[in-house]
């Protein structure tokens, strides 16, 4: 007598949570006015490593156009990083500032919203 073993999940079923494991999204510093260059290009150099020229980029763009794309990773790693950003704290060069500055997470292939 022979056993058969039915497959615990459909294939479509499998390829679609392969294509969502693989998915990539753009985490996206916002702009605010509570923050200033020289916050922006430490945390950015401290949190993803960047050289400063890069992170100096990232700065004058997120000024500029109210936004920069700082990394595009799959999604738990793009919930980290801007889960990072938002806790970063206060720039203590800004009596104003009161907190961290904002991110977003964007689906990588939206490119409407980054």
């Amino acid at each position: 007598m022979s056993s058969v073993i039915a497959p615990s999940a459909t294939p479509s079923l499998l390829k679609q949570e392969d294509e969502e494991q693989g998915r990539l999204f753009h985490v996206v510093l916002l702009d605010d006015d509570e923050h200033t260059y020289d916050y922006v290009i430490e945390m950015l150099q401290k949190l993803f490593v960047l050289p400063k020229d890069i992170a100096f980029q990232h700065a004058v763009e997120v000024d500029n156009t109210g936004r920069t794309i700082v990394i595009t990773c799959e999604e738990p790693e793009a919930q980290f990083a801007r889960d990072q950003i938002q806790s970063y704290g206060a720039d203590p060069r800004m009596p104003k500032s009161k907190g961290s500055m904002s991110a977003i997470l964007v689906p990588a292939g939206n490119t409407a919203l980054a």
